[in-house]
């Protein structure tokens, strides 16, 4: 079954995230199908711009613990929404956990609701928070990071908004695209590809530089005695052993 709904109007293609009982979890038929659907649009000239969304109260719960997709697909797959030559929006009114908010952040512009949430988990089950720091890092403040990264808590829309993680925060976030919709639509295809080459030039030199390290560095603390603890604890619904 496909798990990436796709509609279009009017140049915005629509690509919603579907597996809501799986809480849009990055399994590894996810990351294929949204990889294949980005790399549609990118060669069709009726596409302007890219709206990601998502169908249920969660926007991606991050990697899929009992079937995770391989952490090179994934760094492939921020690349592909950071380099696509169109831009890509995200429309986020549910919850954004771990390697979900690495596809949020590889966006160019992102509107969130007040039923939003998110946070840094990784940490709480043993790993870091290692991929998702290619767009992440370059895009959040560097405090809010430090203090998110490090203790896992949850923060609402208005504070994704303030550290840079989200573009705006708005009570209706269709009514907050309308206008960022309607600009992308009078925007020239050349124009905008070009202005977001400019945009995401140093996002695309991070992942240059660090994305062969960090995703060898994902994949050891995926193998790791502290993360095998961490993700069965969760599975289990209790404390890992290292809580005080």
């Amino acid at each position: 079954m496909s798990v990436v709904r796709v509609t279009h109007e009017r140049g915005i293609t629509t690509l919603a995230l579907d597996a809501p009982a799986r809480r849009n979890a990055l399994s590894a038929p996810l990351v294929a199908e949204l990889g294949a659907a980005l790399a549609r649009c990118a060669g069709d000239p009726d596409v302007r711009a890219v709206l990601l969304t998502h169908t249920g109260t969660t926007f991606c719960a991050g990697a899929d613990l009992k079937a995770p997709a391989d952490p090179a697909a994934f760094v492939a797959l921020m690349r592909a929404v950071v380099e696509l030559p169109k831009p890509v929006v995200a429309r986020v009114t549910g919850h954004v956990r771990a390697g979900g908010l690495g596809l949020l952040a590889a966006c160019d512009i992102a509107v969130a609701g007040p039923a939003s949430s998110y946070a840094f988990t990784e940490v709480r089950l043993g790993l870091a928070p290692a991929v998702i720091s290619l767009p992440v890092l370059p895009r959040m403040d560097p405090r809010a990071a430090s203090r998110y990264y490090l203790t896992g808590e949850r923060f609402d829309a208005a504070e994704a908004a303030r550290t840079g993680l989200v573009t705006l925060a708005a009570e209706d976030v269709d009514v907050a695209l309308e206008p960022v919709l309607d600009g992308l639509r009078r925007s020239s295809p050349e124009g905008l590809a070009a202005s977001k080459a400019l945009l995401t030039a140093t996002v695309a030199e991070t992942f240059d530089r660090w994305s062969k390290e960090l995703t060898a560095r994902s994949a050891s603390l995926f193998a790791s005695a502290e993360a095998r603890e961490g993700v069965t604890a969760f599975l289990e619904r209790r404390d890992p052993a290292w809580v005080l």
